[in-house]
């Protein structure tokens, strides 16, 4: 190809912002550059993912701040005083806190079907957004996944300005909220998996996956901040996050090396030189050539080894994760410890030590 075509072609498919810095610049990005972008945009972009997914599970508790052993026992009767211990609370026969309709004696359960509604969307979308991204650009793919996240998220907050007390308002905004949540795991996966080979791809995805945990560390910490102002803030900063965060990657993500003409010729020619002692017998960058490959279908897919067992420990991984994400900070808040009950704000706080953890 003609060098100018050349550049020509890899301008068009340049974002605009790697476009920038290369002007600003006056010359290329190094193909190490590109993979710190890559790694750091990809970061985040998932963490934001998590910050608004995180918000709903620390309003729950005060949308039915009924105590579990009252919800249990479906009774009208309502907590008021929820720091105080047990023998001194004062209950009222009237429904005069929480949010309508999840303030009522099935407000746990209406609760928990949201979740349910929520995950089962994602899950669903989560098989579709994987085949969309082997077909579409995965940056703008992305890019809408994350934009159509911050306008459901924040649907769900204007509920409380808007005063809507729709049981089915909230369920559809949720369904949707997760429909587009889904496009989040599988591109970010796509993309960091075209820039970084098999050689040490071990530790970088394991220090890159940390962004599940810093993201629901920071969407409890702020969502418990924001609790005292009124519930629909909690869901203010999660948007600004990953609205903030969908313009990044727009502007900066590059999708694969030939997309943006990197070339890795110098890491590969870096990698083979590195002592046999170390254990490396081939580059940290495949050399092979980066061919458009067919997309494969759900079958095909799971006929790969090692896919069907993967999936299974995956499945009961998340099985407990989602547990704790979506659970625990209700559970903390809905459970005396030293008979007392924690406020909805501490319990949310107390909610991050298993993000910690991770």
């Amino acid at each position: 190809m003609d060098p100018v075509a050349e550049t020509s072609f890899e301008n068009e498919h340049k974002p605009l912002g790697i476009q920038f810095i290369e002007c600003i610049k006056r010359r290329k990005i190094s193909y190490k550059s590109y993979q710190i972008i890559v790694w750091v945009v990809t970061f985040f972009a998932y963490t934001s993912f998590h910050v608004a997914r995180k918000t709903l599970s620390i309003v729950q508790s005060v949308l039915d701040p009924e105590s579990s052993e009252v919800g249990l026992k479906f009774s009208p009767w309502r907590i008021t005083y929820v720091t105080k211990p047990i023998g001194k609370r004062r209950f009222l026969l009237v429904l005069g806190d929480g949010w309508s309709p999840f303030n009522g004696a099935d407000g746990t359960a209406l609760l928990g079907d949201l979740d349910l509604a929520f995950l089962s969307v994602y899950a669903f979308g989560m098989y579709f957004a994987g085949h969309l991204g082997d077909r579409l650009n995965l940056r703008i793919l992305l890019t809408i996944g994350m934009v159509g996240t911050a306008i459901f998220t924040s649907l769900f907050g204007v509920g409380y300005w808007a005063n809507v007390h729709s049981f089915y308002y909230f369920l559809m905004v949720q369904m949707l909220a997760g429909l587009f949540q889904s496009t989040g795991w599988p591109l970010v996966v796509a993309v960091i998996g075209n820039w970084f080979g098999k050689k040490r791809r071990g530790l970088i995805i394991g220090i890159w996956n940390a962004h599940t945990s810093v993201g629901s560390i920071s969407g409890s910490l702020i969502a418990s901040a924001t609790l005292s102002y009124g519930w629909g803030w909690s869901f203010v900063v999660p948007v600004l996050i990953i609205a903030f965060v969908s313009l990044v990657v727009f502007l900066f993500l590059p999708i694969t090396p030939e997309s943006v003409g990197a070339n890795r010729d110098e890491d590969i020619t870096k990698a083979s030189t590195e002592k046999v002692e170390d254990g490396i017998t081939e580059p940290l960058l495949s050399s092979d050539s980066a061919e458009k490959e067919k997309a494969v279908g759900f079958i095909e897919a799971l006929k790969i080894p090692g896919v069907a067992p993967f999936a299974a420990s995956l499945f009961f991984a998340k099985l407990v994760a989602y547990t704790f994400l979506y659970g625990l900070p209700f559970y903390v808040s809905h459970t005396a410890i030293d008979g007392k009950y924690l406020s909805s704000e501490s319990a949310g706080n107390l909610s991050t030590l298993f993000d910690i953890g991770g």
